[in-house]
């Protein structure tokens, strides 16, 4: 596998978040979780448009309507689209106190969506707040707008991701430097047997993560300044180093989803906030798309 890494997108993010290639469109999304935004890279003519919103978006996903999107905000989960924006229709508010909000978020097999929370570290003028990380927790949100909860007392909520074969789902506490996997059943939806799949690696703490065709989960290191690709078994594959300090997620796309992009927060080094991109031998696995209701 190569490691060239390319800066695609300068964006200056905050705290950039929430990616997703949308094969439709052969575009990325991602947000800016600090300063309100969404963002579209087109690879083809290399240019971003960026889109803001009245309330930090922590991740975008896709739907059965490829033209619509749902987006994860820190107090909720609306359906939006580029075309008809601001107008967002809400699917899900989050029913808890005032200082926690939603973070890393994705679809599962089966069309729900997963999504955690977190203390609220952003104020109002996305300025970043001091705050204990405490009483997280995961909820899996239905297509009829139900929800139910699989795990509390999550320091911050990151990594959201299943194996190619639909059978083991992960997810990740960054306070804890813990990765979970847990058994899968596309059938109900359910997950069960907790087990430790990463913990206590060395570099930085576990942001985002995606799993690739041959069942490796890519994980962010943030504060750690690279990826690393984590064997089925949890064995280290390989560390990629980046140039940034701070990768907060990374997706797979492209036409045959062999490139990965990287989406990074703010340091001192002189690239951070953008988004950078690595071909790869092995890709990824179409995303997942919430399931839209019949009427």
């Amino acid at each position: 596998m190569r490691d060239e890494i390319q800066c695609i997108a300068p964006a200056g993010d905050i705290c950039g978040e929430g990616a997703v290639w949308h094969p439709g469109q052969n575009v990325l999304y991602w947000t800016d979780i600090n300063r309100f935004l969404v963002h579209r890279y087109d690879p083809g003519c290399q240019t971003t448009e960026t889109w803001h919103f009245n309330e930090p978006v922590t991740a975008v996903n896709l739907t059965t309507d490829p033209e619509l999107l749902l987006l994860v905000l820190g107090s909720n989960v609306s359906f939006w689209s580029p075309r008809t924006h601001p107008n967002l229709r809400r699917l899900y508010s989050l029913e808890t106190a005032f200082d926690m909000r939603f973070n890393d978020a994705r679809i599962d097999p089966r069309g729900s969506l997963w999504v955690g929370t977190m203390r609220n570290n952003v104020g109002s003028q996305g300025e970043n707040l001091d705050v204990d990380f405490t009483e997280g927790v995961l909820y899996r949100v239905d297509p009829d707008g139900t929800f139910s909860k699989w795990k509390e007392n999550i320091g911050i909520s990151n990594t959201v991701a299943w194996s190619p074969d639909r059978k083991k789902f992960y997810f990740g506490d960054s306070p804890a430097n813990t990765i979970y996997s847990y058994a899968y059943d596309e059938r109900t939806g359910a997950i069960i047997g907790e087990s430790v799949f990463l913990a206590a690696y060395p570099h930085g703490l576990p942001d985002g993560s995606v799993v690739d065709a041959q069942g490796h989960l890519w994980n962010a290191r943030y504060g750690g300044g690279c990826l690393i690709r984590v064997a089925p078994d949890g064995e280290i594959d390989r560390v990629v180093s980046l140039p940034t300090l701070n990768p907060t997620t990374c997706t797979f796309g492209g036409p045959e989803l062999k490139t990965l992009y990287i989406t990074s927060a703010r340091s001192t080094d002189r690239l951070s906030g953008s988004v950078f991109a690595m071909d790869t031998d092995v890709g990824g696995f179409p995303e997942s798309r919430f399931q839209l209701l019949t009427i």
